[in-house]
């Protein structure tokens, strides 16, 4: 497998950053207080240093949901040709995240 085969997801933080609302600052002032004695951690397995050492930092694979969608022609080719061998779905979902992740800043700019 060539270095360009791979189909690892990698996702970067929209243009200008997150916008934290008020309520998500308050909840992570009220966790940064807690000592760590205080947070429960019993639902989660400890990570041996094997497990950090095999991790691949950047890693994210969102849940993927089939789905049937209608695109025009022109739109659907334009796909296939930028992306050569690769798989054009992938080049549309990552286009379609970039929107909605400018999107989202977009509204929590607004709300704050």
């Amino acid at each position: 497998m060539s270095k360009d085969d791979t189909k690892m997801v990698r996702y970067s933080p929209p243009p200008g950053g997150y916008v934290l609302t008020e309520d998500d600052r308050a909840r992570l002032e009220k966790l940064a207080a807690k000592s760590d004695e205080d947070i429960d951690l019993s639902d989660i397995p400890e990570i041996t240093d094997e497990q950090w050492a095999r991790r691949k930092p950047g890693h994210y694979r969102p849940i993927k949901q089939p789905v049937t969608i209608r695109l025009d022609a022109d739109v659907l080719d334009w796909f296939k040709a930028e992306v050569g061998d690769a798989p054009y779905q992938t080049e549309i979902n990552r286009v379609l995240r970039q929107h909605m992740a400018r999107r989202l800043v977009e509204k929590q700019k607004k709300s704050a």
